[in-house]
């Protein structure tokens, strides 16, 4: 069946794309493709000493290191980090990292418009997109700029092969959460569904493959492959009720991003299915047949990703709040939200109830 619709529109960023084992070590060619020769060089602090070592085999095209990337994007640590990168006279950027580190490449874009060049270690997928999430005062907003988006993607199954697994399913899940979410889309287009239907059946394919194996190199590609498909939906279409209830639990209560997206996944997905099953059809497809926010369930279940908010350190008190701060401002989704629906669907998710069910 085609994805055919009467109208749509379709918008492409122009972002230079490359696959393959051993590709990081290509870094400086692509520094001369921008024309680039002072890279800033990005990580998180757990990851200073893979940037150390990047910022090593540049030699001079390295103008410095920064290493304070920070989940959900502190406004704070932005304006730090571009501070740094004036000073030091930076024309270039190389995030090397999952969302927290790419995140911050983008907020330094924001504020100086330089390139950047991201080598994903995640399954984030935000590497794909024009969009920056940061958070300032406890709340966490979001804006789309062509200038965040990054000009080069280096994707290195050898760089990904290592990651525990625990990390690799709980960022798959956020990956996947884009790519669902695409499917019911105000602003949906035959091709954000092709691709998101792609970027789910090749998770489903190859994560199982990783669990068994996690140092198998063709499986770990293929969910970088994923993780590109289901980004680059994320970046062209517009996101609803899941994220939505993300932002709020990871901007307003600081829960781990990643891991968040995975638990609330199935239950956000269950509650617009009963608007839209038609459209979400093909993620129960996908996962083994059932309903989308069944099978959602049983395979973040199957693949050991974590089901419960309480086991993220939320507190049951804590969710008349995040209830009323998800339906402060209106915003567009396919079926209806209330305070009362969206208290209920946190309370599963906060207790780790499969979605329509009373047990877990």
């Amino acid at each position: 069946m085609s994805y055919f619709q009467r109208e749509f529109v379709a918008t492409s960023a122009a972002v230079r794309v490359r696959f393959g084992p051993g590709v990081r070590h290509e870094v400086a060619a692509e520094l001369d493709r921008l024309g680039a020769s002072r890279a800033l060089v990005l990580s998180t602090p757990q990851q200073a000493e893979t940037a150390l070592e990047f910022a090593e085999t540049l030699g001079s095209r390295a103008a410095g290191v920064f290493s304070r990337a920070a989940m959900h994007t502190p406004v704070a640590i932005s304006e730090e980090a571009a501070a740094y990168a004036r000073e030091i006279g930076a024309d270039s950027m190389v995030a090397v990292g999952g969302g927290s580190t790419t995140g911050l490449g983008k907020a330094i874009a924001y504020r100086t418009d330089l390139p950047q060049i991201v080598i994903p270690t995640t399954y984030a997928g935000s590497e794909a997109t024009p969009i920056l999430g940061q958070t300032e005062d406890g709340k966490k907003t979001t804006l789309t700029d062509p200038k965040v988006q990054p000009e080069i993607v280096l994707y290195d199954a050898e760089l990904v092969a290592t990651l525990p697994v625990g990390m690799t399913v709980t960022s798959a899940l956020n990956a996947i959460a884009h790519a669902a979410e695409a499917l019911y889309a105000r602003d949906r287009n035959p091709v954000s569904t092709a691709l998101a239907i792609e970027g789910i059946r090749a998770f489903a394919d190859a994560l199982p493959r990783v669990r068994a194996a996690p140092q198998d190199i063709d499986a770990r590609g293929e969910t970088l492959y994923g993780a590109w498909l289901c980004g680059t939906v994320l970046g062209q279409v517009g996101m609803a009720l899941h994220h939505k209830l993300c932002h709020t639990l990871g901007g307003s209560f600081d829960l781990p991003h990643a891991e968040t997206h995975a638990i609330i996944l199935p239950h956000a997905i269950a509650f617009n299915e009963a608007a839209v099953p038609e459209l979400l059809a093909p993620v129960g497809a996908a996962l083994g047949g059932g309903p989308a926010g069944a099978a959602l369930h049983r395979f973040a279940t199957a693949m050991g990703a974590p089901l419960a908010l309480r086991d993220l350190g939320m507190e049951e008190a804590d969710l008349d709040r995040a209830a009323e701060i998800a339906t402060q401002n209106a915003y567009w989704n396919p079926a209806a939200i209330d305070r009362d629906g969206i208290r209920t669907l946190l309370d599963a998710a906060f207790h780790g109830r499969a979605p329509g069910s009373d047990t877990i």
